[in-house]
């Protein structure tokens, strides 16, 4: 009985880490958006005024706006699928130019460029 316990202690732990893993990766991921549209240097990383602004963009979703949010989702989507695709395509120019790679990590996503 003690094995059973301890096995189910180390498996619980495992998984715990895993999840870390996980949670940590998406928060890098989600950081690295802010980064590559640029709004931590356009409020000039002032976190007040971010955090306000991502306050307010939570009230237009919970339909404080004119808009629908399902309208805003969609909009948004749209224009950062754009990015996305703008962002990969200026890669791949630049790769075929024999220019230099932007730093990241081969085979990931790309991320909007603002």
């Amino acid at each position: 009985m003690a094995r059973l316990g301890k096995a189910r202690a180390l498996t619980g732990h495992r998984d715990w880490g895993r999840d870390r893993k996980a949670r940590t990766r998406w928060l890098i991921e989600y950081g690295g958006l802010v980064a590559k549209a640029g709004l931590a240097d356009r409020l000039q990383d002032d976190r007040a005024t971010f955090y306000g602004a991502l306050l307010m963009l939570r009230d237009l979703l919970d339909g404080a706006g004119a808009d629908m949010p399902a309208d805003l989702k969609l909009r948004w989507r749209r224009r950062g699928l754009r990015a996305f695709d703008a962002d990969a395509a200026a890669k791949a120019e630049a790769k075929s130019k024999g220019g230099s790679r932007e730093a990241g990590t081969e085979g990931e996503a790309p991320m909007p460029s603002g």
